[in-house]
């Protein structure tokens, strides 16, 4: 790097660190660098799919070769097929899309969770019960991250608000692995996983899904309580007994209990499931949060807005279709066009989606769901 007097003291040490530290023949990152491991040769993909095969339980779904995928590909030489699934998610733009899109609360603050942050949540917890039971780990974590990358914009009130334009009705989860992640070319596992993770779709097709379906809803009943009573909507006091006896009121215990009673049930029947207790306790605890939290008037009156901003959207797009991305209209035909409407409405953030509204409809900020920088 070219020597200059105008940099900072902290911008020059940054520099000098263009490069590592040429030691016997290989460069480290530190001069000082000293951990060490035995030499020889890295564990390469099918030295990993011959683990999976001695150390997976009974039933759990194995990764092999480049996997099955809609469009057949050479294997990757030190991932498994889910690992590639997984990273492929991690790294899509619609999965980084997924922090400006409402879990609960519209526009929400420094601390309150994210489409992004829920799945993060979710691939935790799916990680702790998959590997308790001796699952296919990576194969939880790809499913777990891919399966909210359908939601559009204003949390589930864009299902209703896109659900009459698409045949069969609007269902992130269907969406997701059918339209948002095609790019991606999946394994065929991870797309079933994501397509069926809600409780509403059949069930998944591997034992890996149907942990991801479990985990999914431990979360989000647990966050999302934890927001709310964070932002004053709710009291920790007012919860059912059954879920205060069960698990208390903090999020740590509350996933505990969950989880702790996934394993436990599971080991016992064989099956992916939870404790009676343990399942009569989510059960309880969901049915509360909608009724104080999903529910409450103020959020039934943002869903309402959130409808009309996206059928207001996708009335646009369809009219004026030469406003649509070219690599969302790929058939002219007018279903083509409503379906790329569709797509890019469903892929919108929540700002973006409530701009565009302001920049392109003339909506009156006032009547666009409110959050921080929308403020009435």
């Amino acid at each position: 790097m070219r020597a200059r007097d105008d940099l900072t003291a902290q911008q020059s040490n940054w520099g000098k660190t263009m490069r590592g530290h040429l030691v016997d023949g290989i460069e480290l990152a530190h001069s000082d660098s000293d951990p060490r491991i035995a030499s020889g040769r890295a564990l390469n993909r099918e030295g990993r799919e011959q683990l999976e095969a001695e150390t997976l339980r009974e039933g759990a779904t194995l990764s092999g070769g480049a996997g099955n995928r809609a469009i057949p590909e050479a294997a990757d030489r030190t991932r498994t097929s889910f690992e590639r699934d997984r990273d492929r998610i991690l790294h899509a733009t619609a999965f980084r899309r997924l922090a400006g899109k409402t879990q609960v609360f519209v526009f929400p603050d420094d601390h309150q969770r994210t489409r992004l942050t829920h799945a993060l949540e979710v691939a935790q917890v799916a990680q702790s019960v998959s590997r308790a039971l001796g699952l296919n780990v990576p194969l939880t974590e790809a499913i777990a991250l891919g399966h909210d990358c359908g939601h559009g914009p204003g949390g589930h009130a864009s299902e209703e608000a896109l659900s009459p334009y698409v045949d069969g009705g609007f269902d992130h989860a269907v969406w997701g692995a059918d339209v948002t992640l095609t790019p991606l070319n999946l394994c065929v596992e991870t797309l079933d996983g994501i397509r069926n993770h809600s409780w509403s779709r059949p069930a998944p097709a591997t034992p890996e899904g149907e942990v991801v379906s479990w985990a999914d809803r431990i979360s989000y009943v647990c966050h999302d309580f934890e927001d709310a009573a964070t932002s004053g909507v709710v009291r920790p006091s007012e919860l059912p007994d059954a879920v205060l006896d069960f698990c208390g009121t903090s999020r740590r215990t509350q996933l505990a209990g969950f989880i702790g009673s996934m394993i436990d049930a599971t080991e016992s029947a064989g099956r992916i499931g939870m404790s009676p207790a343990g399942a009569e306790a989510l059960a309880a605890f969901r049915r509360f949060n909608f009724e104080s939290i999903y529910l409450r008037d103020e959020s039934r009156e943002q869903a309402r807005r959130v409808v009309t901003v996206l059928r207001a959207l996708v009335e646009h797009l369809f009219a004026d279709p030469a406003r649509l991305p070219a690599r969302l209209l790929t058939d002219d035909s007018e279903d083509g066009v409503r379906h790329a409407a569709v797509a890019w409405v469903a892929g919108m953030t929540d700002r973006y989606a409530m701009h565009a509204a302001e920049d392109w409809l003339g909506f009156d900020h006032r009547d666009l769901p409110r959050g921080i920088d929308l403020e009435a």
